[in-house]
């Protein structure tokens, strides 16, 4: 999954593709280095970015993704937490709804993804981008995070969703601490047991920074090596700024995978 940044301050490319045409060609160069799927996002949800109306989400993604579902057959998702937008990015080409805030507006969300067949990634955040920063606690965030999932998922089932068409994303980042992030990390496989595609998105996080004391442009290698990592966990969906180095990575996983589960058979 090739990140398309629409903003003027998310924390990694903030203002890079803020230009609609700068976005689009940024976003079919991800296609050419082997993205499956676009995420555009024009919300900045970085801790303690501030919100924006929809009415200028909209302006900022509408224009991108109806440019790119003319340009590309690639699926097209869209990184909002508002179910208007939501909406409108799917009658504009997108098929798939990258929910950060599942844990709020869900009823109204629900009702998009029911009425348009959507595809739907309920992501775990604790809290507010504004917020979710602010001393996180968890008696035990693996457990506490599949606690989430859990109820989403019945509920969504019992809303009458099909199970096809969700994914999960445990929020590496959003409302943890390092300690947090590293649990998470450590346990993706945990997730498998939902037997749902599981989206990993460490690519340039702050906690490699925490961890390792490397500035955002020099975070690339661990960020390589965290996609592996959830690879090799099971995770399905890699969610990277850098596709063409990413798609190594998983490659290279997935043969050693293969041959691995060869080796013990």
């Amino acid at each position: 999954m090739g990140i398309v940044n629409v903003t003027p301050d998310s924390f990694s490319d903030g203002g890079l593709f803020f230009n609609p045409n700068k976005a689009v060609d940024h976003a079919l160069k991800l296609v050419e280095e082997g993205a499956d799927i676009l995420d555009i996002g024009g919300e900045s949800t970085r801790p303690g970015a501030a919100s924006i109306s929809v009415k200028e989400e909209l302006n900022r993604v509408i224009p991108v993704i109806n440019q790119l579902a003319k340009k590309t057959e690639l699926i097209i998702s869209i990184d909002t937490h508002k179910p208007i937008v939501a909406e409108e990015a799917i009658g504009a080409g997108a098929s798939i709804i990258n929910d950060i805030g599942a844990n709020n507006n869900h009823a109204e969300m629900w009702k998009v993804i029911s009425n348009t067949k959507a595809g739907y990634i309920c992501m775990h955040m604790k809290g507010a981008p504004q917020t979710m920063q602010k001393n996180p606690f968890y008696k035990d965030v693996c457990k506490d995070v599949c606690n989430f999932f859990k109820e989403r998922l019945n509920s969504l089932l019992d809303y009458g969703i099909s199970i096809d068409h969700i994914a999960i994303d445990p929020g590496i980042g959003f409302g943890k601490s390092l300690d947090h992030n590293i649990e998470l990390m450590s346990h993706l496989n945990k997730f498998n047991i939902f037997q749902r595609p599981v989206l990993v998105g460490a690519s340039r996080k702050s906690f490699i920074d925490k961890l390792l004391g490397v500035p955002l442009e020099k975070r690339l290698p661990a960020s390589l090596t965290c996609a592996a990592w959830a690879t090799i966990q099971g995770s399905q969906i890699i969610r990277a700024h850098e596709v063409a180095e990413t798609v190594q990575a998983i490659r290279m996983a997935e043969a050693l995978i293969e041959i691995n589960n060869g080796t013990n058979t």
